[in-house]
């Protein structure tokens, strides 16, 4: 860290610190503390008794107590010396440079371009009275009814509609980045921490923290300032986020006290001073440098990756990691030296973090395709209109190219060319992009109701592919109200709590003492808040179980507590996964010391060697005693699905003071006291939900820490298992002994023969379900890769949670570190919750893919109509303004309409898609198809014999600037009417017959749908000149409007061709599907084709590249669903918000879109883990 002192930089800065700090009052100044806090382990020992003698010397400075923390009467002083706990925002983009960002895009560019060629040109008039005759058909019917003056309209009304477009992108924009800011700020609101104040404990809100303040740290919290370790038990800190060790740093107030903002405690607890904050923190230091020292790659990352620092508790390395991929992505490309490199490496951080959504996957690949079909077909149209134009009249009429007439052939090119342009617009499916973000903040959106706070908008979708959840027990499954209901003691074995005058007095209070001192002091049961309710319970469960138990005797704990206050006990060996059990040693009056220790039964009670009998005296405790209760006592609680924990204890001498450090020793030979069976009763509405689980084609298996008896009763009570099924409920020892190979190596093979039946894994490390998931996700047994979802709580299970494909953090239970590696929060840490996920994300997918059969006929259709127009009649039926109108307004609307459908039950009722599901079914292809068919056949009946069928002039082979014909306009509305009535086909993509079902539970559609009816209404009778329309009278809006609901009818026809009769259907739709899992060897061609591919996007032809890259209009579209403020008020639900602050920023820079993987093939695995790849 020495490298970012930076002083003079601060000391510009701080301006006049020093001096104010000692007006202030206080002992030590800012910069001293800053000083103090960029030392490491002895060194900052030293200071701090060379500087203030300890640290009460250091608190009395600051003016606060070790044990009472502040008074609270000079907060607002200490704010103004020692600075806010906040880093201030980066400036926000001006709405003028969010326009110029919208302008960079390639077609837009184009259309531009021509307009303003188009708009220069109509102005030329050719010198010479008669020179337009030898102009020829150039100019032929130029000067009729004064339209030459009206030739400019065409052009304006181009560059009129690339405005409307600009400004629409740059308000989503905007009002995004303001979204983002009004959330993040009530997010930083909302992350509360634990401190004394007053000799009091209480939660205050992280930007309330001030220098001085005592902290009380604990195991799973994200550090929220810089401090000084006053008090500690076994603390471990991950300071990767800073450092980049990933080995867990042991802090001690006599070795190492140096505890800096953004850093994970993994284990233990402890109390901490206070002594930098906001931008005085190690994490504030760096944001400020990265906004201040200017480095040009940071600051390349900042202008990309919008608002990321904003968020205080930001992981450092998980936003660079981010803003690295957003820079990359919005970048255009380097030049071949420098730039290339960058962008590899880049690409190679981007891959290894998550592999690419499975949609996003199918769609990016089916944009490039339909993108380069585009670009021909304009390009060919392009070339046959000049192609025709030049044949006809310097080749068959011999006329000479004139100087004078060069302008009008010029008009005539620029028009070709718009129409060329026209066509790619139409080609694009630049709503594609849009249809999914509405549709993914749509989910979010509504998706926070159900109780899901969604991080990565991916997850959402991804989730409807799921075939696997691994879920957690407690909490998840059960209600996490733990109860202690049996108990065995004194050689006798209570199958409910006894009455305290059953045991001895000796028992009891060893027992009572053991609970209230060797248990989190910041667990505790409060008197319930309603009448009549059960009391509250504050902490670890387990614990608050136990502490129930001490009530239950009769007896209270917090006397006891108060007697041997926390920083009195001599040792505490804090709970970890590896050690399964807690123990506390305190000093006795006489010198001697004694131990408590509880934890799981079975291996508490393998470390016992004496027993408490009847009488309370230790009695010797066997080999095979211990046997008999496993068989009598432990077996038969766990079997009725009770969690079992053994409470004992250890007396040690005075003299010689044993090594502490010494586990192994240490914890042996202890005397049991009792063991309580604490129930965990089965949320009820879990069973149905599994059911509906099950239905749907999803596996659920159990993967928990309890014992396995245990286990399988919970899951039997679930409905995971079912009696005289083929399953396997194992145990972690188990599972690691069949999975492993002779060196202890995890074999693939083995894991295939495993993971299939499993059902229940017990005892299980956080290794063995990272194990787990991987063996799952990289199996080649299934035809489909296994998409797999894991639920977690605890710091241990960020492996596991960032390995799946969807992670699952619990709001209520869970620890800042596993919200930090999750993709969606469970607020109410409820298994049904994740069924309404998968229905949510199998909805998303079948949104995009209504609105891609929608989206793809009008596609298909009008470049046809445009293609096929243009090469006969030397004039696109549709013209350019009104294929804007078709393309940009119908995409915005029909995606709006289609992808805001809301889920239904029937959702649930079949399979998974699987990843390797073509994107368009046969169902599909054969809707596409067939309604192109119908369209065409309409459109160019219309072309052809439309002026015979209405008696009306013929608007073929028009000269330039011509005024709109009647005949074109009856094209045009026939066209617009049918997309309307196919929007509504469009709703059911299965098959189904009733395709008005459920269509008024959708107000967003039918508003849509009438709304865009009024329009057209509008634009035909009152659009004149820009838009190329011409009045129509109630005759011919009959005839229009006919034709369009006949759309209606030939869907009913369509519906009943059976797929099974068109054979070719089934080719269809793979385009998505090739090159699905590439092995390892392909991935350095893989990173090639990224590059090309990457460059013939930047070429232009995909005007859908920024849409996805940005999540355009993400939070725009949930602001027009947004009811007052209840997506903000959901967020103020949450118990803690510390991975929130990233939800926000992941949500603004969206690594998870990046275009590097969406050009490379999804495969199982990323490139660091080849281990998979079949």
């Amino acid at each position: 860290m020495g490298d970012l002192t930076n002083s003079d930089y601060y000391a510009k800065n701080q301006g006049n610190d020093v001096s104010s700090n000692h007006e202030g009052g206080f002992g030590v100044s800012v910069m001293e503390l800053r000083d103090l806090m960029e030392l490491r382990g002895s060194e900052a020992v030293v200071k701090i008794q060379e500087e203030y003698g300890d640290m009460d010397g250091l608190c009395q400075r600051l003016r606060t107590s070790p044990t009472e923390g502040l008074t609270g009467d000079d907060l607002d002083k200490r704010k103004e010396v020692y600075g806010e706990n906040l880093i201030p925002p980066k400036k926000p983009k001006t709405f003028l440079q969010l326009v110029w960002e919208a302008l960079q895009d390639v077609t837009l560019i184009i259309l531009e371009v021509a307009a303003l060629i188009s708009l220069g040109l109509s102005f030329y008039q050719p010198p010479g009275g008669d020179s337009g005759e030898s102009c020829g058909t150039a100019a032929a019917g130029a000067e009729d009814e004064g339209e030459a003056e009206a030739g400019w309209i065409e052009g304006a009304a181009i560059l009129l509609s690339v405005v409307c477009v600009v400004l629409v992108t740059a308000f989503n924009d905007w009002s995004k980045e303001k979204q983002f800011r009004g959330l993040q700020s009530r997010i930083e609101q909302e992350q509360k921490f634990q401190v004394v104040r007053g000799a009091q404990v209480i939660q205050l809100p992280v930007a309330d923290i001030v220098v001085g303040d005592i902290a009380q740290i604990k195991y799973g919290d994200l550090l929220p300032a810089d401090g000084v370790l006053i008090q500690g038990n076994d603390l471990k800190i991950d300071e990767s986020s800073l450092t980049g060790e990933s080995d867990h740093v042991k802090k001690d107030a006599d070795k190492d006290p140096m505890l800096l903002s953004g850093t994970h405690v993994m284990e233990g607890s402890g109390r901490m001073l206070v002594t930098a904050v906001g931008v005085n923190s190690q994490t504030g230091i760096i944001f400020t440098l990265l906004g201040a020292g200017e480095p040009v790659e940071e600051e390349k990352k900042k202008e990309k990756g919008k608002i990321q620092d904003g968020n205080m508790e930001n992981n450092q390395t998980k936003v660079k990691k981010q803003d690295g991929a957003a820079a990359m992505e919005m970048q255009p490309l380097k030049s071949a030296e420098g730039g290339e490199m960058e962008e590899k490496e880049k690409k190679k951080a981007n891959v290894s973090k998550k592999e690419k959504s499975v949609l996003q996957g199918k769609l990016t690949k089916l944009a490039v395709q339909i993108g380069k079909a585009g670009l021909v077909m304009s390009a060919i149209t392009v070339i046959i209109l000049v192609l025709y134009f030049a044949v006809d009249n310097f080749v068959l009429q011999k006329r000479p190219w004139l100087t004078e007439c060069t302008p009008i052939y010029v008009q005539y090119f620029v028009k070709f060319f718009i129409i060329g342009v026209t066509v790619l617009v139409v080609a694009v499916p630049e709503g594609l992009p849009l249809a999914v973000t509405i549709s993914l903040a749509y989910s979010v959106k509504k998706m926070m109701k159900d109780n899901n706070l969604v991080r990565h908008l991916d997850a959402c979708e991804t989730m409807g592919n799921a075939t696997a959840i691994c879920s957690d027990k407690t909490g998840t499954l059960t209600t996490n109200r733990m109860t202690a209901v049996a108990c065995y003691v004194g050689d006798v074995h209570y199958k409910e709590i006894p009455d305290p005058g059953a045991l001895t007095a000796k028992s009891l209070d060893i027992l009572v003492n053991a609970i209230s001192l060797n248990s989190a002091y910041t667990t505790k049961i409060l008197p319930a808040t309603k009448e009549g309710g059960l009391p509250m319970q504050v902490g670890n469960k387990t614990e608050c179980g136990l502490l129930g138990l001490v009530l239950d005797l009769k007896r209270d704990y917090q006397p006891i507590r108060n007697q041997i206050p926390e920083e009195k006990l001599y040792k505490v060996y804090t709970f970890n996964s590896a050690r399964k059990s807690m123990s506390t040693v305190i000093k006795l009056s006489d010198g001697s010391f004694r131990m408590y220790s509880k934890g799981a039964s079975e291996i508490v009670l393998k470390k016992c060697t004496k027993i408490l009998n009847q009488e309370g005296e230790p009695r010797v405790f066997r080999p095979r005693d211990k046997d008999e209760m496993v068989k009598k006592v432990i077996e038969p609680m766990a079997c009725d699905g009770l969690r079992t924990i053994c409470v004992a204890y250890r007396d040690f001498p005075a003299d010689p003071e044993p090594l502490w450090d010494n586990e192994n020793d240490i914890l042996n030979e202890l005397t049991a006291v009792c063991v309580v069976g604490i129930e965990d009763p089965v949320r009820p509405e879990v069973p149905d939900a599994i059911i509906r689980c099950q239905r749907a084609g999803i596996t659920v298996r159990m993967v928990t820490g309890d014992n396995i008896n245990t286990a399988r009763a919970i899951a039997i009570k679930c409905g995971i298992i079912h009696p005289g099924e083929d399953f396997l409920c194992i145990d972690g020892k188990e599972f690691n002994r069949r999975i492993r190979n002779e060196k202890g190596e995890v074999e693939q093979e083995r894991m295939d023969k495993v993971w299939p039946k499993l059902r229940v894994l017990a005892r299980s490390s956080p290794t063995d379900k990272h194990t787990l998931v991987k063996g799952i996700i990289d199996s080649c047994l299934t035809d489909q890769r296994q998409v797999v979802a894991v639920t977690g709580d605890g710091t241990n299970d960020g492996p596991a949670l960032k390995k799946a494909d969807v992670g699952f953090a619990m709001g209520i239970a869970g620890t800042d570190v596993a919200k930090e590696a999750s993709d969606i929060i469970l607020t109410d840490d409820n298994f049904s919750s994740i069924v309404k996920a998968v229905m949510w994300g199998r909805n998303v997918y079948d949104s995009i893919s209504k609105f891609l059969q929608f989206q793809l006929t009008v596609n298909v259709v009008a470049v046809i109509v445009a293609f096929t127009g243009a090469c006969i009649t030397q004039d696109s039926p549709l013209k350019a303004v009104q294929m804007l109108w078709v393309n940009l307004i119908m995409d915005t609307f029909a995606s709006l309409a289609l992808a805001t459908e809301p889920p239904t039950e029937a959702l649930l009722m079949r399979k998974p898609y699987g990843r390797n599901k073509p994107l368009i079914s046969s169902t599909m292809t054969k809707n596409i198809l067939g309604h192109g068919i119908y369209q065409l056949v309409i459109i160019f009946s219309l072309l052809f014999v439309g002026e015979q069928i209405f008696d009306i002039d013929s608007g073929r082979h028009a000269p330039l600037h011509s005024p709109p014909s009647e005949h074109y306009t009856i094209i045009f509305n026939t066209f617009v009417l049918m997309q309307l009535f196919n929007e509504i086909n469009a709703r059911k993509i299965h098959g189904e017959r009733n395709v008005f079902d459920g269509i008024f539970r959708n107000p967003i559609f039918c508003s849509i749908v009438f709304g865009t009816f009024a329009i057209q209404i509008v634009i035909v009778q009152f659009g004149g000149k820009p838009f190329s329309c011409t009045p129509l009278d109630m005759e011919k809006w009959g005839w229009c409007t006919f034709l369009g609901l006949g759309e209606l009818v030939w869907g009913q026809v369509i519906a009943t061709i059976p797929n099974s009769k068109l054979r070719f259907l089934r080719g269809a739709g793979q385009l998505t599907k090739k090159n699905e899992m590439p092995g390892d060897e392909d991935m350095n061609e893989d990173n090639e084709e990224i590059d090309h591919a990457e460059r013939e996007l930047r070429r232009g032809q995909v005007l859908w590249f920024r849409g996805l890259n940005r999540i355009q209009t993400q939070i725009d579209v949930v602001n027009t669903f947004k009811s007052g403020s209840s997506y903000q008020g959901q967020l103020r639900r949450q118990s803690s918000t510390t991975s929130q602050n990233q939800d926000v920023t992941n949500v603004s820079s969206p690594s998870h879109v990046s275009l590097s993987n969406a050009l490379s093939p999804t495969s199982p695995t990323s490139i660091a883990s080849p281990a998979g790849q079949c």
